[in-house]
């Protein structure tokens, strides 16, 4: 499933790609955020710049 995330500085990702087979369920698209976040760490590790806190994820209704 893609992903439009929203950083509490009002910057935006879109298209985060999250496997739909942690989604659903009782919390719906809520995991997403935690894998969304790990994947942050990753890139921000990499690129020697950490990502900000992110104020919303939402779903891409394609």
């Amino acid at each position: 499933m893609l992903f439009d995330v929203t950083y509490v500085d009002g910057s935006v990702t879109s298209n985060r790609k999250v496997l739909s087979s942690i989604l659903g369920g009782l919390d719906g698209d809520e995991p997403a955020k935690a894998v969304i976040e790990e994947q942050d760490r990753d890139i921000g590790l990499a690129s020697g710049r950490p990502r900000g806190v992110i104020k919303t994820v939402a779903r891409k209704r394609v």
